[in-house]
């Protein structure tokens, strides 16, 4: 079978939008920030889909240096979400903005190229970038 992850949420206390997620046994609270209704207790879903973007990266360039037995020593990656309006377009897309920095100072050039390459072919970018299909059921 594929390799699989189950999330389950659930109302939880403290503000009208505050849920308790349970997924590959770690507990976390996700919320709205105030101005959308919540108290602000945890992070939004387009929170846990930007970090998931950017924790991605950070651990496959670690991987795949590692892989490599590359000397890379520190990985930075910050990814910025927004909606915008493409040119002469008319819904707005979702936009993602990843910025990546790495700290190496043995690393060659090709390396460091190789490492940035390696940014896009994370699963969660190939994800997004991908063909998704989601399903409802009544549970």
């Amino acid at each position: 079978m594929a390799e699989r992850t189950v999330a389950k949420v659930h109302d939880a206390q403290g503000s009208p939008l505050a849920v308790a997620i349970e997924v590959s046994g770690h507990h976390l609270s996700g919320d709205e920030p105030i101005a959308r209704g919540g108290a602000n207790l945890g992070p939004t879903p387009y929170d846990l889909l930007t970090a998931a973007l950017a924790q991605c990266t950070a651990m496959t360039l670690r991987w795949y240096a590692g892989q490599h037995g590359w000397p890379l020593e520190h990985v930075v990656v910050e990814v910025e979400h927004g909606k915008r309006i493409e040119a002469g377009g008319g819904d707005a897309v979702d936009a993602f903005r990843k910025t990546v920095s790495i700290t190496g100072p043995a690393l060659t050039d090709e390396q460091r190229a190789r490492l940035f390459e390696a940014a896009e072919r994370c699963p969660v970018h190939k994800t997004l970038m991908g063909t998704i299909r989601i399903e409802t059921v009544a549970g």
